[in-house]
């Protein structure tokens, strides 16, 4: 685009353009000022910067109206696009249609969500929109969340403990605990003692492989210890081992509660109190009026209403 021309887009604005349209169209000043609610004066006044600005005639008076000249008929076709486009900007997105929708949606998901929620997110989202293809990141709060700033994902799901400003979040589950093990473990006779509980020999799951987590911290609360002989990286393999041993871990309730069965497992409460977390879904700003990631949003939310 010439210097020339940004002048003449800096002197232009949409009135302008909508007198010209309404000029061509009605060839008569009073009708296009009843239509855009102006008077008279005003029409005549944008005419004047309309010459000006193209340096052209672009209508001629007649006794019955305007005559266009040849630049504006060859201007009324390009103008009428321009403004079609700019109002089609305005307008937003067009409505959603996850039937047609195709491409990658990539995320960043612990194991418990993918665990807990995604078999019925998967459900879900293959039955209406089967174009669309997931690709899910295990990785921290704090990578997700610099994946997520940086555009390499477009959703992070997890447990957030504070968010930039740049985050927009929509709560997905808050989330409880249960302890499992194997068919008759000792532990699963009556309502786990604290002694007992204390006593067992422990599975945490842990992505960065330490020997501690919730459960120790609300234990030396109240002055007590446990003994924890594994830490693994993921929810099915803590129950997958703790079916094969004596070992009892104290996992997310939802987990356990999809889970267990199938690995024939029994739980019980904890005997000590642990704090709930909740887990959320977060994308940027930039992307809060994405149709597609509303929606993707919008089917987590519902996947984790029916758990």
């Amino acid at each position: 685009m010439s210097e020339f021309d940004r002048m003449k887009l800096r002197r232009l604005d949409g009135t302008l353009l909508l007198v010209f349209l309404g000029l061509l169209r009605h060839r008569k000043a009073v009708r296009v000022a009843e239509e855009l609610g102006l008077t008279p004066s005003t029409i005549s006044h944008a005419l004047a910067r309309l010459r000006d600005i193209f340096g052209d005639e672009l209508f001629l008076r007649r006794a019955d109206g305007l005559d266009p000249t040849a630049e504006a008929l060859r201007l009324g076709p390009e103008i009428e696009a321009a403004l079609a486009r700019l109002g089609a900007a305005l307008e937003g997105p067009a409505p959603f249609d996850p039937a047609a929708a195709a491409g990658t949606i990539r995320l960043s998901a612990l194991d418990y969500e993918v665990a807990a929620l995604f078999p019925r997110f998967v459900a879900r989202v293959a039955a209406k929109a089967p174009g669309l293809s997931f690709a899910v990141r295990a990785v921290s709060a704090p990578a997700a969340l610099r994946l997520l700033d940086g555009g390499q994902i477009d959703l992070a799901l997890g447990f957030f403990w504070s968010l930039p400003d740049w985050a927009v979040s929509a709560t997905l589950l808050t989330e409880g605990y249960l302890t499992v093990a194997r068919a008759g473990h000792p532990l699963l006779g009556a309502p786990a003692s604290l002694e007992a509980f204390c006593a067992a020999r422990h599975l945490v799951v842990a992505p960065g492989g330490e020997l501690s987590g919730i459960v120790d911290a609300a234990l030396a609360r109240i002055g007590r210890a446990r003994r924890v002989a594994f830490a693994v990286p993921q929810f099915l393999a803590a129950l997958a081992l703790v079916a094969e041993s004596d070992l009892v871990a104290t996992l997310p309730r939802r987990v356990v509660l999809a889970h267990a069965p199938r690995f024939a497992l029994g739980w019980t409460a904890p005997p000590v109190e642990l704090r709930s977390f909740t887990s959320s879904v977060v994308r940027h700003r930039r992307t809060a009026r994405s149709p597609l990631l509303e929606w993707v949003t919008g089917e987590l939310r519902a996947a984790a209403e029916g758990l």
